[in-house]
Formats: C-alpha cells, structure tokens, sequence
C-alpha cells in the first residue's frame, strides 16, 4: 500500500471511530449546556446501550438466526430506548434532588452512578469481553488501493443522520426551543411557563439515546465489549465535547470527528499505543491557545 492509500485508509477508520465519538460528546454537551453538569455517567450509558442490543440479540434467538434487517432494527431499539429510560431514570433519581446543590455535589454523585452502572453490567454480564453478533452481511467497497466496510458506511450514516435531526428538533420544534430557553435562564424559563423539570429530563433521554446508538454501533464495529469500555471513550467524547466547545451542538461533532482523526493518523503512522497520548496532548495544546475549545462561546457563570 503507497503512502497515499496508507494515509487514506486512516481517514476513513479516524472518521469512523470520530462519529461514535460525536454521537456520545452529544450528550454531554446537551446536560451541560442545559444544568451546567458534567453527566461522568454518560460514558456508561454509552456502554449499556451496547449490552442491551446483544440482550436483544439473545433475547429473539441466535439458533434462529433473524433476518439482518429486523435483527439488526431489533437491536438499535433496545439500544436506544433502553438507554433513553435509562437517561431519564439516572435523572429523575440521581441528579434532580442535587439540582439546587453545590456542583461538586452533582459531579460527585455522577461518578457514584458511573461506578454503579459498571459493577452492575459486570455482576450482570461477567467480566470477560463479550462477542457482539453483527446481523449485518458483510460487504465492503475497493476504491482505489482503499477499503471502505458496509459497517463503516452505516456508522458515517447513522453519525450524520443523528447529529442532524438533534440540530434541527433543537432549532425547530417547541420543546428545542424550551431547551434553549432553559439553557439561557432557567429561572426565567420557569417563570414563562416552560417546565424545566420535564425538559431537562428530555435532554437527558435524547443525549443517553444517542449514546446508546453509539455503543451499539462501537460493539458491532469491533465484535467485542466490556463492561469497562464506557469508561475511556466516555473521557475521549468528553474530551472531543470540550475540543469542539463544551454546550456547542456543532461543536461536539467537529470535536468528536477531529479526535477520532488524530487517533486514526496517530495509530496509522505512529503506534497504536500512543495514540491516546497523542489526543489529549493535541487537548492540552489547543486548550491553552482557545480555552473555550473550537466552537465555544464565552457563557456567563450561573453560580
């Protein structure tokens, strides 16, 4: 393989390992730029979505072997509305009563849930790696002295697909708008009738849906998960969310693209060891130039 096809070929994995990336960093930024909480949660989330659609594999039948298309839809929704519920339950439980607490308090109890959500999937699951099916065929494309699989099309798909109806229900529906308005005052969005309550529990649900679609999407990528795999790509979306500008939906998925970037030109021309060193020096060296990352804008501290 030549050089150019060498540096083509980590575009695309960069690319593809970039839009999981984004689809987690959504949803940090959706909680913070909504409650200003770090959500140290969402990373887990992001690996129970993965989890619950081998669950939903399980659950309809291996033996039987389903059609790729139902399977495949079969384990999306339980990824995605498991962790919705699951979104809106760490809410409603963990987080609303701390809502007029310091913030330490909250970002303390959001690393008490993380904790939880691991030790459970581990008791539940085993701790061992475990094979994730894909019902998916396996296909893919040579276009000059370069690969591009079915699976990484449907990942660059379903990024783009997502990250678009999130900007547009945010822009033009009536419960984006109460979101906006919550973000901006939510005092005053209480006292205009908005029910904050109820909107940030929204937030929640959609950034753990997508979250959830992430995992799924990381397992059957790369056939194996663990219960302990929520946790660095957790810190490498939260990372990509601060890279693009913390509480920027836009700068979430330029964030998310562009560490997954690095990562993919790091391990294709460096070591694969390095390649999570090489992200968070390239935090550190932007941070220190743009402190409120690529796309972000200064917001007045509610404190």
């Amino acid at each position: 393989m030549n050089p150019t096809d060498v540096f083509l070929q980590q575009l695309i994995n960069g690319v593809t390992i970039g839009a999981i990336y984004a689809l987690i960093a959504l949803g940090y930024t959706m909680v913070y730029g909504i409650i200003q909480l770090i959500n140290f949660a969402h990373g887990e989330v992001f690996m129970l979505g993965a989890y619950l659609g081998l669950v939903a594999w399980l659950a309809a039948g291996v033996s039987a072997a389903p059609a790729a298309v139902p399977a495949a839809l079969l384990m999306g929704g339980a990824a995605v509305v498991g962790c919705a519920a699951a979104g809106w339950l760490i809410e409603r439980v963990a987080y609303r009563p701390l809502r007029q607490s310091p913030k330490l308090t909250a970002l303390i109890t959001a690393i008490g849930v993380s904790f939880v959500l691991q030790n459970v999937v581990m008791l539940s699951f085993g701790a061992r790696d475990r094979h994730v099916p894909n019902p998916l065929p396996a296909i893919s494309w040579a276009i000059g002295g370069v690969t591009i699989t079915g699976m990484q099309a449907l990942i660059w798909l379903t990024a783009v697909v997502m990250m678009l109806g999130v900007q547009r229900f945010v822009r033009g529906t009536r419960l984006g708008q109460a979101m906006l308005a919550t973000a901006q005052d939510p005092l005053a969005a209480r006292l205009m009738g908005i029910p904050v309550d109820r909107v940030v529990s929204a937030t929640f649900m959609i950034g753990s849906a997508l979250a959830g679609a992430g995992g799924l999407l990381f397992g059957l990528y790369y056939a194996t998960i663990n219960f302990h795999d929520g946790y660095l790509t957790g810190l490498k979306a939260f990372t990509a969310a601060v890279l693009g500008g913390i509480g920027n939906i836009p700068g979430a998925a330029l964030g998310g693209l562009l560490l997954g970037l690095l990562e993919g030109l790091g391990a294709g021309y460096g070591s694969s060891q390095w390649k999570n060193a090489l992200a968070f020096a390239a935090l550190v060296l932007l941070l220190m130039f743009r402190p409120r990352g690529l796309l972000g804008e200064r917001v007045a501290d509610r404190a």
